[in-house]
C-alpha cells in the first residue's frame, strides 16, 4: 500500500462516520497531510454543513499551507448550500490535491480540478477510486437518475419462508439480528411496506437501539392502493416519533385520506400502475424529489416481488434463520409473479456475510452497471 492509499483510506473511513446522515449529498471525507503528519482532517455530516476539506481546514489553521489534501470525491466548485471547496482549498494555500472518484455532476464535471490545477497547486484522481465508489453507491443512483437506491431486507428461515403455514412469524429471526436490522434501518432515509404487512403485524417501523446516541426514526411509507390501513395503526395513529407517509391512489375515498391526515399522516394520492395498484415508479420518483436516497423495502413478499419485476431492488440484506418450515402456503421472502427465466434473474454480487449468534445476514448489490463519479449537492 502507497502512502497516499493510506492517507486516503483514512479519508473514507472518515466519510463512513457519516452513513446515513447525509442526504441528498454523498459521503466525502478530507485529511490534510503536511510534512508527513496529519495536520488536519474531517468529513461531510449533513447537508447545508461544512464540507470535509472545510472541516479539515477549520483543524490545521495555518498549518494548511503548502499542505496536501486527501479527499475522497473532486472537491466541488459551485455554490449550494455552501461555498465551494475549491476556493476555501485556494485560499489556505494547499499545494497538492489528491481525490479518489472524479466529478461528472454537470454543476462541477471536472471543473473543480480545473479550478484548482489554474491556482497553480498539484492534482492527482483515482486514488482508493474502488473504496470511495462503493461507500457512495446510493447517491450515484441518485444523482444520475433522481431516484433512490432501494434495499430490500427481509427475514427467512433456510428454505426461504417469511412465516408459517399458519402466518406466524415472530420470530424467524434471533435477538442479535434483529439488533442489526435496526443498526440498518438507522442508515436509511425511508422504510417501505405494504398494508398486508401492517395489517397483520401491525409494526412501528422505529429505529430501537440502545447503544447509538444519534438515532435516526426513518420516515415510514405505507403502500396502500385503497386505504385499508386503520386509523389506529401505529404508524399512523399519532404516537410514534418521526414521520409516515400513506402512499395511496384516488381509490382511497376522500374522507379516509382526510382523516389521516387529520392524525399527522402525509397523504401522496398516486397514479395506478397497470395491474391497478399504486405506481411504484411514481412513487420513488416523488421519494427521490423529497431528497430520500437510501430507501428500504421491508416487505412483505408481494411488494418485494413488484420492486424486482419493476427492477428497482438495488441491494439486499437477507437475514437467514437455520430453520425450515416448508409448506407450499408459507409465505416467501419475495412473491409476486416472479421471473421466468434464469436469464432474466435479479443478479447480485455478495459484498458481506456477518455471523449473528448462529443467524446470518447477507449483504449483496444487484450487478448493474453505475456512473461511479458524483459530486455534493450542497
Amino acid at each position: 500500500m502507497t502512502i497516499d492509499e493510506q492517507y486516503m483510506r483514512r479519508a473514507v473511513a472518515l466519510a463512513q462516520r457519516a452513513t446515513g446522515r447525509t442526504s441528498p449529498n454523498p459521503l466525502v471525507g478530507a485529511v490534510l497531510v503536511k510534512g508527513g503528519q496529519i495536520v488536519g482532517e474531517g468529513f461531510h455530516q449533513r447537508a447545508g454543513m461544512p464540507h470535509a476539506e472545510v472541516e479539515a481546514l477549520h483543524m490545521a489553521g495555518s498549518a494548511a499551507r503548502g499542505a496536501t489534501v486527501y479527499v475522497t470525491l473532486e472537491p466541488c466548485s459551485h455554490y449550494g448550500r455552501t461555498p465551494p471547496c475549491t476556493r476555501a482549498l485556494i485560499d489556505a494555500g494547499v499545494q497538492t490535491v489528491i481525490y479518489a472518484t472524479d466529478d461528472p455532476n454537470p454543476l462541477v464535471s471536472g471543473r473543480g480540478a480545473e479550478q484548482l490545477r489554474a491556482a497553480g497547486m498539484t492534482v492527482h484522481g483515482s486514488v482508493c477510486h474502488g473504496e470511495a465508489t462503493a461507500m457512495n453507491k446510493p447517491f450515484f443512483k441518485y444523482i444520475q437518475t433522481k431516484m433512490p437506491f432501494v434495499t430490500a431486507k427481509f427475514g427467512m428461515t433456510l428454505d426461504g419462508k417469511i412465516a408459517t403455514v399458519d402466518s406466524e412469524s415472530k420470530w424467524i429471526t434471533n435477538a442479535t439480528a434483529r439488533v442489526q436490522g435496526h443498526r440498518l434501518r438507522n442508515m436509511s432515509d425511508a422504510i417501505v411496506v405494504g398494508v398486508t404487512t401492517v395489517l397483520s403485524d401491525d409494526p412501528s417501523l422505529t429505529t430501537r437501539l440502545t447503544d447509538v446516541a444519534d438515532i435516526r426514526h426513518p420516515v415510514r411509507v405505507i403502500v396502500d392502493t385503497h386505504g385499508r390501513t386503520p386509523l389506529d395503526a401505529k404508524m399512523v395513529n399519532g404516537s410514534l416519533p418521526g414521520k409516515t407517509i400513506l402512499a395511496t391512489t384516488e381509490r382511497a375515498n376522500l374522507e379516509y385520506r382526510q382523516a389521516v391526515e387529520a392524525q399527522g399522516v402525509t397523504v401522496w394520492v398516486l397514479p395506478l400502475d397497470a395491474d391497478g395498484r399504486v405506481d411504484l415508479l411514481a412513487m420513488l420518483k416523488k421519494m427521490g424529489e423529497a431528497e430520500m436516497v437510501n430507501v428500504m423495502v421491508e416487505g412483505g413478499g408481494e411488494l418485494l416481488g413488484s420492486f424486482l419485476k419493476l427492477g428497482q431492488i438495488d441491494r439486499v440484506w437477507a437475514f437467514i434463520a437455520p430453520k425450515i418450515v416448508g409448506g407450499q402456503r408459507a409465505p416467501t421472502a419475495v412473491g409476486g409473479v416472479g421471473i421466468g427465466r434464469l436469464s432474466e434473474a435479479l443478479n447480485l454480487r455478495i459484498t458481506d456475510v456477518m455471523q449473528l449468534d448462529g443467524d446470518i445476514l447477507i449483504q449483496a448489490d444487484a450487478m448493474r452497471p453505475l456512473e461511479a463519479d458524483v459530486s455534493e449537492i450542497n
